[in-house]
């Protein structure tokens, strides 16, 4: 597993892939540290980072179907996927080594913003519990994201599709919370709340106000499990095919 985890950062980072992708990041939140603060009008500088991760995650969720589309697709395309699902690795492995690849470079990603933070510290004040709270929610969140698109790459089978789709479904998890505070929502009680439940932006509310709450934390690390089954059972299924 470890093996192919390895191979995995390989291809990341011996191209410009990850690199690129790493800068896009940067730039999106260095523009909106930015941003954040030309826009206070008063002599004491007051912004929230959880802000900057709330505000802009419809960007910051552009590049995670990118981050993702390569990785069952490319196997396909290449005619490596029977090489590897002929392996003696398990399917399983072979989903979490891939898994834990594309999550090292999201987490790379983040740890890369941290100089915005460390910079603040030493000319100013920060509130500790609501950054690392929010560091966390955001990563949790991206974690299922990733698990999305990773199922997608591995159903698609083309790189761009997946791409388009994840994009495509992930932002329509950012609908969930707008239709939840509709009128007609609102009219059923019981509609109001499954939906509220399922809403992965409401839960980052929490995070984002430094409020770690473990039901929040269980229903990520549940949604990312679950999507990782379904995406072992979808390429279990492809093995069997092959054989």
């Amino acid at each position: 597993m470890f093996s192919l985890y390895k191979k995995e950062m390989q291809s990341y980072f011996f191209s410009p892939f990850a690199y690129v992708l790493i800068a896009l990041f940067m730039l999106i939140f260095s523009f909106a540290f930015v941003t954040s603060i030309a826009s206070i009008d008063s002599n004491v500088l007051k912004f929230s980072f959880p802000g900057i991760f709330y505000d802009n995650f419809f960007f910051f969720i552009f590049i995670i179907p990118i981050l993702t589309m390569r990785s069952f697709a490319d196997e396909r395309r290449g005619n490596t996927e029977v090489l590897l699902l002929t392996s003696p690795l398990s399917v399983g492995k072979i989903v979490m080594a891939k898994f834990l690849a594309v999550l090292t470079v999201f987490a790379i990603m983040m740890l890369a913003t941290l100089f915005f933070p460390i910079y603040i510290c030493c000319i100013g004040k920060i509130m500790w519990s609501s950054l690392i709270c929010a560091y966390l929610g955001f990563f949790l969140w991206g974690m299922v994201c990733i698990a999305i698109g990773m199922l997608l790459s591995s159903l698609t089978g083309n790189a761009i599709i997946s791409a388009i789709l994840g994009e495509i479904i992930m932002e329509g998890t950012l609908l969930v919370d707008q239709i939840g505070g509709s009128a007609l929502v609102n009219a059923y009680p019981y509609l109001n709340s499954a939906i509220s439940w399922i809403s992965m932006q409401r839960r980052f509310v929490y995070f984002s106000q430094g409020m770690f709450r473990l039901e929040d934390l269980i229903f990520f690390l549940s949604a990312t499990a679950v999507v990782i089954c379904w995406n072992i059972i979808a390429i279990e299924k492809r093995r069997w095919s092959h054989s």
